[in-house]
């Protein structure tokens, strides 16, 4: 399917308010969390999906975490209390602006 390069259409353009705003709170919060890099934290985000981790990177936009995954498979019936997790090479990045808490664990 061709692209119109002759008159593209704009779907959305933010305000420039919302732009400078946007940004200030990015800027904020790398500022705030950079200092955590490698700490254990729990994170919601604005769509109240929430996530616990340890941090292992920060850069201009987003915040990747490391996330608890099952080492193994647990035999059926395993109590949960006794199911062996472990952190692993699985990096969930977060976009920073769109964070609303952030609580360290450890």
């Amino acid at each position: 399917m061709p692209y119109n390069t002759v008159n593209p259409q704009t779907l959305y353009q933010a305000r420039p308010e919302l732009q400078t705003e946007l940004k200030r709170v990015r800027d904020h919060l790398h500022h705030q969390l950079d200092p955590y890099v490698n700490h254990t934290v729990r994170i919601q985000t604005i769509d109240h999906h929430v996530y616990e981790g340890r941090i292992v990177h920060i850069d201009v936009d987003h915040l990747y975490l490391s996330v608890l995954q099952p080492h193994h498979t647990p035999s059926p019936g395993t109590p949960t209390p006794y199911r062996s997790y472990a952190y692993r090479d699985v990096i969930l990045p977060l976009v920073l602006y769109n964070l609303l808490v952030v609580t360290l664990l450890s």
